[in-house]
């Protein structure tokens, strides 16, 4: 028999897609095949998030890389979504097998039921299990009306955080209060959950020489708030845009708000409108990216009232490198909400402040200093060796 490999990553996105929940996992990935373990990944074949074919089998960085093709029907529809997430779910459920030949699983909470596929590994192979929490369902999808309380889908997810909780040798929370929140609402001993936050690679030196792209200088003599990233179930895009119409005749600001999610169209509706203080693009990357973060002069993170606890705006990492000043629609019991209101670096509201926001803008410049946070806590150096020692003990309990 085989020696079995060190570790599998299971998650619907992976490299080469551009979205940070495909990022993230290939990070770790690559500081695991660096630090001279065996890495594999059984992951969803690139669809929305890369333009370019593939293989559906390659090598990358030392990371064996197999891909499930599944439906991908349009994102805008919830049936489509739905459609889409049990197809990759039942997918990786055919190809269980290939992760017979590691010794540890690490599997991701999107889409929700994935976790029980890893739990099966775990039952099956006897591998070990861990659960890297970006988002914690069913809370999210109840407290977003995505599903119905007491509902069929409820009831499976339910079923599954009892089995999987009680299963995980190690749980990843991405901040303090989920990590209590984990504690309190599933059933796990709390020395199994640990706090590794998200990071975003530090490109402040870079960011420094950047020549503004074209898509942008309309924008150069204005004062900029971004928003940049996902607009869906979880972020609190009319907050926003209320603060926006509070400023409407104030010709200095320009909201800019570059992504994707189900909330675009709520933007798009109010430019045909004829708010002329928005502007949207489609998701930005590369020198694009960069250069509308060179002109931000405020950045916003926001989250859905109720979802204290439940998720983490990744995007935030970005905007701490850069130091930008922070608007952050959220309780101010986070520890992102912390990390700006320690340092002084931007404004913490409740949902539905946006006279607040708007207030705040008026009064003139304010500096950030939050980059001192981001230093210590957010760099892939800081966080990725943390997820190396995490997976060197998981190891080390099975000699």
């Amino acid at each position: 028999m085989k020696p079995k490999k060190d570790v599998a990553f299971l998650c619907q996105f992976f490299y080469p897609e551009y979205i940070s929940s495909a990022t993230l996992p290939f990070d770790i990935a690559k500081r695991y095949a660096k630090a001279g373990y065996s890495v594999g990944a059984l992951c969803g074949y690139p669809y929305e998030y890369f333009d370019k074919k593939v293989p559906c089998n390659e090598t990358i960085e030392n990371i064996e890389i197999k891909r499930l093709k599944y439906l991908k029907l349009k994102r805008s529809s919830k049936l489509g979504r739905l459609l889409n997430y049990f197809s990759f779910i039942m997918k990786a459920w055919i190809h269980i097998r290939y992760l017979k030949n590691y010794k540890t699983v690490i599997v991701f909470s999107n889409p929700p039921l994935l976790p029980w596929i890893a739990k099966m590994a775990k039952k099956r192979y006897g591998c070990r299990l861990i659960f890297v929490a970006y988002d914690l369902y069913p809370e999210i999808a109840l407290q977003t009306q995505t599903i119905t309380s007491g509902g069929a889908i409820h009831k499976i997810m339910e079923k599954v955080n009892k089995v999987f909780y009680a299963n995980a040798d190690a749980v990843v929370a991405l901040s303090n209060e989920m990590r209590e929140f984990i504690i309190q609402n599933r059933e796990i001993h709390p020395n199994k959950v640990c706090v590794i936050p998200n990071w975003y690679k530090d490109e402040y030196n870079e960011f420094e020489i950047i020549t503004v792209n074209d898509i942008i200088k309309p924008f150069a003599n204005k004062i900029v708030v971004s928003y940049l990233g996902n607009m869906g179930t979880c972020q609190d895009i009319e907050t926003l845009l209320k603060a926006a119409k509070v400023l409407e005749k104030d010709d200095r600001f320009i909201f800019l708000f570059a992504g994707h999610g189900n909330k675009v169209e709520r933007i798009k509706e109010e430019i045909q409108k004829g708010a002329k203080n928005l502007v949207y693009y489609d998701f930005l990357h590369g020198l694009d990216y960069l250069s509308v973060l060179k002109i931000t002069s405020y950045a916003v993170v926001s989250l859905e009232k109720g979802l204290h606890g439940l998720c983490v705006p990744s995007k935030t990492y970005a905007y701490m490198m850069y130091n930008k000043p922070l608007i952050c629609i959220m309780d101010d019991k986070s520890d992102i909400a912390q990390d700006v209101l320690v340092t002084n670096s931007g404004i913490v509201v409740k949902n539905g402040e946006s006279c607040k926001i708007a207030s705040y803008l008026q009064e003139g410049e304010h500096s950030a200093n939050i980059r001192v946070q981001y230093l210590k806590k957010y760099t892939p150096d800081v966080t990725l060796a943390q997820y190396e020692e995490l997976l060197s003990c998981i190891l080390k309990a099975d000699q």
